[in-house]
């Protein structure tokens, strides 16, 4: 048992995960008959708790219960998974990073780089500075108006549309990677600018 522990505990190499996560798409589609989406599961969860006050949401949630189940499935997993697999001291984690990313993000000012994402821009606190803000509000107002808009998020796009060949999700993924690197190269330096 500590074996498996062990193995399952370490990053697994990408030729491993990427196969096992595409056969994901084919096994839902057989299983379920239709692909999957996380990000629609968040619509089904607002029609089921706010019915009839909005158009959008006004349909019937019980046919799409599949996908709920499958998103508190993927949260539950996920928890079992922290609490079996993860660290005995979670107060230490950092994600591991190169130095040529440490010495990036020294140059736009995120200095501290301890734990899983950079407190500066993620936590309560960030929200009072104007870098945080746009981050947390802003840009989550975007992802998730971009999600509704291309009809899907990032991985449901890339692992969902691309293995079944659709023409819609190469151009949205497409976008995605425009989109980030244009962020990352000219927004991110600009935006972090403020950061105190």
């Amino acid at each position: 048992m500590t074996a498996a522990v062990d193995l399952l505990s370490r990053p697994w190499p990408w030729y491993v995960a990427g196969p096992l996560i595409g056969l994901v798409v084919p096994a839902l589609l057989v299983w379920v008959g239709r692909p999957f989406g996380i990000s629609s599961s968040f619509r089904d969860v607002c029609a089921a708790t706010i019915p009839g006050k909005l158009e959008y949401f006004g349909y019937d949630w019980k046919e799409h219960a599949w996908r709920l189940a499958f998103s508190a499935g993927v949260l539950a997993g996920g928890f079992l998974a922290w609490q079996v697999l993860g660290p005995a001291d979670p107060g230490g984690l950092a994600v591991a990073v190169s130095e040529a990313t440490r010495s990036d993000l020294l140059a736009l000012g995120i200095t501290d780089q301890t734990g899983l994402v950079p407190r500066q821009l993620l936590s309560w606190e960030a929200l009072g500075s104007v870098p945080g803000l746009f981050v947390l509000v802003i840009g989550g107002f975007l992802v998730g108006f971009g999600t509704r808009w291309a009809d899907g998020c990032t991985s449901g796009h890339a692992i969902t549309g691309l293995a079944n060949l659709q023409l819609a999700s190469l151009i949205a993924v497409i976008g995605f990677f425009a989109g980030g690197l244009i962020s990352t190269h000219w927004l991110l330096p600009i935006l972090l600018a403020g950061l105190p």
